[in-house]
C-alpha cells in the first residue's frame, strides 16, 4: 500500500513538471481517427460508449481502445488492450508496448474517458500524439482542449455534448 503511494507521488510529480513546459496542440483537421482512453475502474460500458461514438458517424474501426483498472486479475478476459499501475515505472516510462504504441498513435482526437484523477491515466493523455484531446472538467484543464461537464456514468450525454460541439467547431 505504501509503495503504491510513493509510486503515485512521484509520478503525479513527473506530470506536474512535465505540464510546465507542455502546450496543447490546435489543429484544424477534421476528425477520422479517435483513441479512446478508459478507466474500468469506474466505468465498464465501453461497448456502448463505442457505439454511441460510431452512431455519430466515426467508423468502429478508426477506434482504438486503451483500458486501465487498478486490478487486473488473471482470471480477467479483455477486448481490448489495457494497463494498470505496474505498468507505468515510478519516473512515468510505460513498460508496455500496447502503451508506448497507443501513445504515439497520431489521432485525430483522444477522448480521456476518467473523471478521477489517476497519476497513470493522467501521464498517458499527457504523453499522447492526439492532435485534440477531449476530456471531463473535473481533470486538470490543461491536459486538454476541450472539456465537458458531466459524470461518467452518462455516457450517452458526454457523446451528445462532444459532437455537439465538434459540429460547431467544424471538426466533423
Amino acid at each position: 500500500m505504501f509503495l503504491k503511494f510513493i509510486k503515485d507521488f512521484f509520478i503525479k510529480k513527473t506530470v506536474k513538471k512535465s505540464l510546465l513546459a507542455y502546450s496543447l496542440v490546435n489543429s484544424e483537421k477534421k476528425i477520422q481517427t479517435v483513441g479512446l482512453l478508459i478507466d474500468e475502474t469506474y466505468f465498464s460500458k465501453e461497448k456502448e460508449l463505442i457505439e454511441e461514438i460510431t452512431a455519430k458517424g466515426i467508423a468502429a474501426n478508426h477506434i482504438k481502445v486503451l483500458i486501465y483498472k487498478d486490478r487486473i486479475k488473471k482470471k480477467d478476459v479483455l477486448e481490448h488492450p489495457n494497463f494498470s499501475r505496474k505498468d507505468v515505472s515510478f519516473a512515468g516510462a510505460f513498460q508496455k508496448e500496447e502503451i508506448s504504441q497507443f501513445v504515439n498513435e497520431p489521432f485525430d482526437m483522444l477522448i480521456s474517458y476518467y473523471d478521477i484523477e489517476k497519476p497513470q491515466l493522467l501521464i498517458v493523455t499527457l504523453q499522447s500524439k492526439a492532435q485534440f484531446k477531449v476530456g471531463f472538467s473535473t481533470v486538470d484543464k490543461r491536459l486538454n482542449n476541450f472539456t465537458i461537464t458531466t459524470v461518467a456514468e452518462k455516457h450517452q450525454e458526454f457523446v451528445n455534448e462532444l459532437f455537439r460541439y465538434l459540429k460547431i467547431l467544424n471538426k466533423i
